[in-house]
């Protein structure tokens, strides 16, 4: 017994002079973020086309990213397809954060729309953009080689009331890292990103405003275009004469 308890002493002894090695979690890496620049777009005439402002909002839904991918770390496919991670490397953020984050820079950056929020303000909204991530990840051919980067996502554009989709676009972006190192891979996915939520941006843009509920949608390029809605006087207007149209 009293051998044992000196045995025992003595390794805690031995624990508690290099703590700092084996206790505690490991030391951070650096922490890379991935946030696209979006200058702004200088003014242009209402009269031009796709320029002029949209009158409805829009909320951005957080993207659907795959399980692999959902995370801090920076993602990376190794020769034969085998997902794998840099180490000691990772976001300040989730995926899916840091690119809902890159959206709504890229919409405030164009200018072109008033009332865009994050589906987490909960605010009411016309319009809802659901993004599905594909890839964001640095491709390798060969073990050691300089790395290709991939950047693909769907968008759906879906009414706030119904959820029903009014449009999808699909885009992706490949890039090369300068060189094989973490901070490469991360300036490359930077620049692959922005590329797309641009494209993101314009296209969604492009919607006409929600239809009315009094007036009926009628297609037009390939977006359901909504009549705009009659004045509250013409209504009542309409009302007293008991015009057809109305009935």
């Amino acid at each position: 017994m009293i051998r044992r308890s000196f045995v025992i002493g003595a390794a805690s002894l031995m624990l508690a002079g290099c703590g700092k090695d084996l206790l505690g979690p490991p030391e951070a890496g650096p922490i890379y973020a991935v946030r696209p620049v979006f200058p702004p777009t200088a003014p242009v005439p209402d009269s031009a086309p796709n320029s002029a402002k949209v009158s409805w909002s829009l909320s951005l839904m957080r993207p659907n990213v795959p399980g692999g991918l959902a995370s801090d770390r920076i993602a990376l496919v190794q020769p034969g397809g085998v997902l794998d991670f840099y180490a000691k490397a990772t976001y300040p953020d989730t995926t899916s954060t840091m690119i809902q984050q890159a959206l709504l820079d890229g919409f405030e950056a164009s200018g072109r729309i008033g009332a865009v929020s994050r589906e987490q303000d909960a605010l009411q909204s016309d319009y809802l953009l659901v993004v599905e991530v594909k890839n964001f990840e640095a491709q390798y051919a060969v073990a050691d080689g300089i790395p290709q980067v991939v950047v693909a996502m769907t968008a759906k554009l879906t009414t706030a009331r119904g959820r029903k989709i009014v449009g999808s676009f699909t885009t992706t972006q490949t890039g090369t890292a300068a060189v094989n190192s973490t901070p490469a891979v991360v300036q490359a996915l930077t620049a692959a990103l922005g590329a797309p939520v641009k494209q993101v941006v314009d296209w969604t843009l492009t919607a006409p405003p929600p239809a009315s509920p009094i007036a009926p949608s009628a297609q037009q390029q390939g977006w359901p275009q909504g009549s705009p809605a009659k004045p509250a006087e013409q209504v009542l207007k309409d009302i007293r004469r008991g015009s057809d149209s109305l009935r």
